[in-house]
């Protein structure tokens, strides 16, 4: 994709520059004895990721969370997809705002919201 002027607001990392995505996975955390587990919508980053112990070094992938619910995000990753491959035009450039909601049957839901940098308009798919 030719990406590099599409920015994704992450949850708490700012922005992440949607060429570099590789991946949209969502997936619920572990429960936690008196809290319920919270559903995440992860963007997979294409950069190597390392961490160490005396045991030796571990090589995985980078996630950046997008945006957590307390239900399950219904097709998000797919409506992203989507939205970034309408998006792969000469020209585009603006900023994706995710934002949790829920249809009327109580499923969760996000919405995308793309800001160009050039207009003071939302465009929201």
């Amino acid at each position: 994709m030719g990406l590099n002027k599409i920015w994704i607001r992450t949850l708490s990392d700012g922005l992440l520059r949607a060429d570099q995505v590789t991946g949209l996975t969502a997936h619920a955390t572990p429960s936690i004895p008196g809290k319920s587990p919270r559903w995440l919508l992860d963007a997979t980053i294409a950069v190597p990721a390392g961490s160490g112990a005396t045991s030796g070094w571990d090589i995985g992938i980078l996630h950046r969370t997008l945006i957590q619910t307390p239900v399950e995000p219904v097709e998000a990753p797919e409506v992203l997809a989507r939205l970034l491959a309408s998006l792969d035009e000469p020209g585009a450039a603006g900023i994706i705002e995710p934002t949790a909601t829920r249809s009327a049957g109580g499923a969760g839901a996000i919405r995308f919201d793309f800001r160009s940098f050039g207009d003071s308009e939302h465009v929201s798919p």
